[in-house]
């Protein structure tokens, strides 16, 4: 893996979204739950998954 991870902060600030948005999402489990990395009890992301993710919700909708 050669992309950097993002904290929540860097996340929320990369989609100009609050910190609580991102931290709801963390809590969704199954096959549609956001892609994270659990590092112990922080969770880190990789940008272009997460972009990819978001893309495939708003396809869905």
């Amino acid at each position: 893996m050669n992309q950097n991870l993002l904290t929540v902060d860097e996340l929320a600030e990369s989609l100009n979204v609050p910190k609580s948005w991102i931290y709801s999402r963390t809590r969704e489990t199954g096959p549609d739950a956001m892609p994270k990395i659990s590092v112990g009890k922080y969770r880190r992301f990789v940008l272009d998954d997460v972009l990819a993710w978001l893309k495939k919700q708003n396809e869905a909708d």
